[in-house]
């Protein structure tokens, strides 16, 4: 290593060893560069969450640090998870955390009329990946019996195919927030990890029959919008 500062040094190195393994490829640990470079444990965890900032590497709660896989692009579009990853050709699965049926309260009550609903809470991932986490409620009034399906699959295929119930209309909300400890568990992030929230609400023949947030990790994870001069007044249809 040069007479440059020791982290910086240590970063033009970590770097060149992440082109040669390549995406997903698990980095030394850093007992192991302390004891290569002769240099303490603190420069080495400065010059990796330097790294790790600039989305050249990536952690992995309790599994180390990897070379970033980069972050999968979206457009704003009404699609499934399973739908919107294999149009990226990765290979969507789910895993349930919680199905339950109960009675809404607050603003899911709201959007649903007061009927009770199915709490669906699952962990979306692509090729293995922890991607999203999801809190879904669908109206038990027009699905009376979700729990007698399999519902790791596309939600809304299922709807479609054995409730006749196809979404066609939603709205949804996007912003920014950090992982607090129980999204943190699910999705292997640092608790505090950025996370960009989504809420649904969906409805199928003029009927509301989705109230959905979901957690997307903002490491694996970003939006890609097309804007023209039509969409200037599309938010509050007045001239800025």
């Amino acid at each position: 290593m040069t007479d440059e500062p020791k982290h910086r040094a240590l970063q033009r190195a970590l770097i060149s060893t992440a082109g040669r393994l390549g995406p997903g490829s698990p980095m030394p640990s850093e007992r192991s560069l302390t004891d290569t470079y002769s240099i303490s444990r603190t420069t080495v965890r400065k010059a990796i969450d330097s790294l790790v900032h600039d989305g050249v590497l990536e952690r992995a709660q309790g599994k180390g640090t990897f070379v970033s896989r980069g972050r999968l692009r979206s457009t704003l579009h009404m699609a499934s998870f399973s739908d919107d990853m294999r149009r990226r050709g990765l290979q969507p699965s789910s895993r349930l955390v919680r199905l339950s049926r109960e009675q809404t309260t607050g603003a899911v009550a709201a959007f649903f009329d007061g009927s009770p609903g199915w709490r669906l809470e699952r962990l979306r991932l692509a090729d293995g990946d922890p991607i999203a986490l999801e809190v879904d409620w669908i109206n038990a009034d027009l699905v009376t019996d979700l729990d007698a399906h399999d519902v790791t699959g596309s939600l809304y295929a299922l709807l479609a195919t054995a409730y006749d119930r196809p979404v066609d209309e939603a709205e949804q909300t996007v912003w920014a927030t950090a992982a607090d400890p129980w999204q943190a568990a699910q999705l292997e992030a640092p608790v505090g990890a950025p996370l960009m929230a989504f809420e649904r609400r969906s409805r199928s023949g003029g009927r509301p029959i989705e109230h959905v947030t979901s957690w997307y990790r903002g490491d694996r994870y970003s939006l890609q919008m097309s804007l023209d001069e039509s969409m200037r007044t599309a938010a509050t249809g007045e001239e800025s």
